[in-house]
């Protein structure tokens, strides 16, 4: 066997021992099936879904932060982007007016080479799934893709009331306007790849770090 093949199965059998695999109450799932209520009825609170979607979070690398107001929202956005060069979203786009800190940054209309300079995309997001701990942007009018991929930095707020337990609820709730959309990014941690020897690199395809900011 050669020495590629036996990392990479080394790895397999490390993810197998180490994965996280959620447990589920099979007893109770027969009963909503046979009353008809179906897994609907399991749907945790926001504070399960905050904690869960943090833990994901965790596991992927991602800084994350949860705030208790919208002041101390701005407060850590300014504290995280420090005097950098920032891409955003447009203002009325970003939650707990936190586009309204950097009014000369770039935006979607910005030259490609403004917007290419930016060390750090702010963007909100239209989910945040538990699951995953992945965020969903639709791309739209003042919502550029590029402020979540172009820059080493992407720091994406969240409102609680965005938060959702699965992929598949979120196409649900959104099957429409994803069909009208140009493009929908899914942001699972940091951009990474280890398609060259086997060794894990950050930031080649898109930002190397990620911050995600939970407000009240």
């Amino acid at each position: 066997m050669s020495d590629a093949r036996s990392r990479i199965l080394e790895r397999v059998r490390a993810a197998q021992r180490t994965g996280y695999v959620p447990s589920i109450d099979r007893s109770s799932l027969d009963t909503l099936r046979m009353s008809g209520r179906g897994p609907l009825a399991l749907r945790l609170s926001t504070g399960e879904l905050v904690e869960r979607f943090l833990r994901e979070l965790t596991a992927l690398g991602v800084e994350h932060h949860v705030e208790p107001s919208a002041d101390a929202v701005r407060a850590r956005v300014t504290a995280t982007v420090g005097d950098r060069p920032v891409l955003r979203w447009d203002a009325d786009r970003l939650p707990y007016g936190v586009g309204d800190l950097f009014p000369r940054a770039a935006d979607g209309a910005s030259p490609r080479d403004v917007q290419a300079a930016a060390a750090i995309g702010i963007t909100g997001c239209d989910a945040a799934i538990a699951e995953t701990g992945s965020l969903a942007l639709i791309t739209g009018r003042g919502r550029p893709r590029a402020a979540s991929l172009l820059p080493p930095t992407h720091l994406a707020v969240v409102r609680p009331d965005q938060l959702r337990e699965t992929m598949g609820e979120f196409f649900r709730e959104r099957a429409a306007e994803l069909a009208g959309a140009a493009n929908c990014t899914f942001v699972t941690g940091p951009s990474r790849t280890a398609d060259i020897e086997l060794t894990l690199t950050l930031g080649v395809h898109g930002p190397g770090r990620v911050v995600v900011i939970v407000g009240p």
